[in-house]
C-alpha cells in the first residue's frame, strides 16, 4: 500500500467516530503538516467520500466509510483474493489474470474509477462506501453450462444477507437485489474465452453500503442501502459470507444446472404470482409472474397459458 493511501485511510479512521476532528489533531497523528492533511482530505473528497470541513471544528465524516480488513479477508477464504485501495475495475483486473486464476478466487476494491453495469451503464463507485468485488469461476462445458448464472449469483447474495440479519431483501428478474423494494445490488458477467468449450466467468458484484447525498444525485433509479440497519454490517464479514455462500452455490449450479434453483429463486422473487409488463424494444407482454425455467427465462401466465421469455434487451416492470 502506497504512502499516499496509508495516510488517507489514516485520517479516514480518525473520523470513524462520527464526530469533528481538528486539522491540527489530524496533522499531529498522522505527523504531517496541516497543509498536508487539507490536500489528504481533498483528494478523499475527489474519491467521492463526503467530508464536512467547519472552519474552528475541523473535519467529519458526512456518511459512514467501511474499508475491508484484508489480512482478516485473506485468512478467511478459500482461494486467492486480491485486494485494492483504487483500481480502474475489479471485473477488469480479473479478466486480465484468468490464466492464472482458480474457480472461487475474489478481487475487492475500495475504488473503481470505471465501475460498470449492466448495457453499459456507469456503478458509482466512491471510495470504501460500498462493495465492489468480482469473483472467477470456469466452466468447462462452454457458455451454455452458464446458462441462468446470473440468478444463481441473486440468490447467493439474499442468502448471505439474510444471514446477516438483513429483512426485506428480494430479487427483481433477471439479477437485481432489492432492499425494500429499492436497489440495492447489482451484477455484472464478464465471459473470456469460447463460447463453445472451456470458458471463464467473472462475476462482478457492486453493493451500496453507505450513500451519501452527493452519490445520490448521480443515480436515475430509485436506491436503498444498508446504513439504515438497526445493526451495523461489517462489510469484511459481508464479503467472506459471500465468497463463502458463491462458492457453494456455483459448485452446485456447476453440476445440477439451474433445475434446483427455481424454487429457491420463487421463494425471493418480490414479483412472483404478481403482474408484471416485460418490455423488449417497442414491444411489450404482460402476465403474472410465475417464476423461471432451467434455462433462466421469466415465466408469464398469459390467457391460462405460461410463456417463457429470455434475453439481455428484456426489461421488466411491475404493474
Amino acid at each position: 500500500m502506497s504512502d499516499q493511501w496509508l495516510r488517507k485511510r489514516a485520517i479516514l479512521n480518525a473520523l470513524q467516530q462520527g464526530e469533528f476532528v481538528s486539522g491540527e489533531a489530524l496533522a499531529t497523528k498522522l505527523g504531517v503538516s496541516r497543509a498536508a492533511v487539507s490536500k489528504q482530505v481533498s483528494s478523499l473528497e475527489e474519491y467521492g467520500v463526503d467530508i464536512y470541513s467547519v472552519k474552528g471544528k475541523g473535519y467529519k465524516l458526512a456518511t459512514p466509510v467501511s474499508l475491508i480488513d484484508d489480512q482478516r479477508l485473506k485468512n478467511a477464504i478459500k482461494g486467492r483474493c486480491f485486494y485494492f485501495d483504487e483500481i480502474v475495475s475489479t471485473n477488469a483486473f480479473m479478466l486480465s489474470h484468468v490464466n492464472e486464476l482458480s474457480s472461487g478466487d475474489v478481487c475487492v476494491a475500495e475504488y473503481q474509477s470505471a465501475g460498470r453495469g449492466r448495457r453499459g451503464r456507469t456503478w458509482v463507485s466512491p471510495y470504501g462506501c460500498h462493495l465492489y468485488t468480482s469473483i472467477y469461476w470456469q466452466f468447462s462445458q462452454g457458455l451454455a453450462q452458464a446458462m441462468g448464472l446470473s440468478l444463481v449469483v441473486a440468490c447467493s447474495l439474499v442468502t448471505a444477507l439474510r444471514e446477516l440479519g438483513v429483512d426485506g431483501i428480494g430479487v427483481k428478474w433477471p439479477n437485481d437485489i432489492y432492499l425494500n423494494r429499492k436497489k440495492l445490488a447489482g451484477i455484472l458477467i464478464e465471459m473470456s474465452g469460447q463460447a463453445d468449450s472451456e470458458c471463464d466467468l467473472v462475476i462482478g458484484i457492486g453493493m451500496n453500503l453507505s450513500m451519501s447525498a452527493a452519490q445520490a444525485d448521480k443515480i436515475d433509479q430509485p436506491w436503498s442501502d444498508l446504513s439504515g440497519l438497526e445493526q451495523t454490517i461489517d462489510k469484511t464479514e459481508l464479503m467472506i459470507k459471500l465468497q463463502a455462500q458463491l462458492v457453494k452455490d456455483l459448485s452446485l449450479f456447476q453440476t445440477e444446472g439451474l433445475k434446483v434453483f427455481q424454487q429457491r429463486w420463487r421463494e425471493v422473487d418480490l414479483f412472483d404470482g404478481k403482474m408484471i409488463k416485460l418490455i423488449m424494444g417497442e414491444k411489450v407482454e404482460e402476465g403474472i409472474c410465475c417464476g423461471i425455467d432451467e434455462q433462466g427465462a421469466i415465466l408469464l401466465k398469459q390467457n391460462d397459458q405460461i410463456k417463457a421469455f429470455v434475453g439481455g434487451e428484456i426489461s421488466m416492470r411491475p404493474l
